[in-house]
């Protein structure tokens, strides 16, 4: 009886170990290059789009990441076609991938630069800088501004079904997964460097299963100026996100009255 009961616990304990070594994260490892001239890409951004986790290569394109199979890896760098990289076991067994990326076509566009006067007075200056009717708030760690949204009143039933603030509402109240990576996206130091970088949009169209189009509208529809939605950094416009839809939600629950939502300092 005592040798059953020890041939059942070592096979007990032999699962466990077996469970812990198929369900563990382990790490990524590998090049990006240009896919042309074959040179390492330094300072290229990858996201585990899965646990929110990100790096960013080294001088000589060299990364490491955690990650584990079936996870989605995101890698992408400025002026280069953005991937996305599906983690299997075979990557993960100690063999280093290199990633290639191709060079986006230039797109040259026509530039017009305005300028204002300034005299080098504080008092004075503040009063020279364009004014308009958009309440603008700061990042901590980053130097620039950035709007403070809030939803638009919707009197059609039609224009509420078609409502992308709605859609975002019901999108985090289904899956609260994507409510919690964006917050972890604008919470984490190293993310929030990497993310004040980027202008492309791919991460929150992929968390808000959005396209360019759909995206833009959400932020018009929270009313940000068209200004804020094209020069915005990924990181200012995660923050817009948020911070438009909690004040629906408030809004929603009855919380504040819609024409009376708090300025946020």
């Amino acid at each position: 009886m005592q040798k059953k009961y020890i041939i059942l616990l070592l096979f007990f304990v032999s699962s466990i170990i077996t469970i812990a070594q198929t369900t563990q994260n382990n790490n990524l490892k590998g090049q990006i290059i240009d896919s042309e001239s074959k040179k390492p890409l330094s300072a290229a951004h990858l996201l585990n789009l899965n646990t929110v986790v990100g790096t960013i290569t080294n001088e000589e394109g060299l990364f490491d990441i955690v990650a584990q199979a079936n996870d989605t890896v995101l890698v992408s760098y400025l002026g280069y076609a953005s991937i996305k990289l599906k983690v299997t076991n075979d990557l993960l067994k100690g063999n280093e991938v290199v990633i290639s990326l191709e060079e986006k076509p230039e797109e040259v566009k026509e530039v017009v630069i305005k300028s204002t006067q300034l005299i080098g007075v504080l008092e004075v200056d503040v009063k020279q800088v364009p004014k308009d009717r958009f309440t603008r708030i700061h990042i901590n760690g980053l130097p620039q501004t950035y709007e403070v949204g809030r939803p638009q009143k919707i009197s059609s039933p039609i224009a509420k079904l078609l409502n992308p603030v709605d859609l975002v509402y019901n999108l985090f109240g289904n899956k609260p997964k994507q409510l919690k990576k964006l917050k972890k996206l604008k919470k984490e130091d190293d993310l929030r460097k990497m993310l004040a970088g980027k202008f492309d949009r791919e991460v929150m169209m992929e968390y808000l299963e959005m396209d360019r189009t759909e995206l833009n509208k959400l932020l018009s529809d929270c009313n940000y100026s068209e200004y804020f939605i094209k020069k915005a950094s990924d990181l200012q416009l995660i923050e817009a996100v948020l911070n438009c839809y909690e004040n629906y939600k408030a809004v929603k629950k009855g919380k504040i009255e819609r024409d009376r939502i708090p300025e946020k300092n």
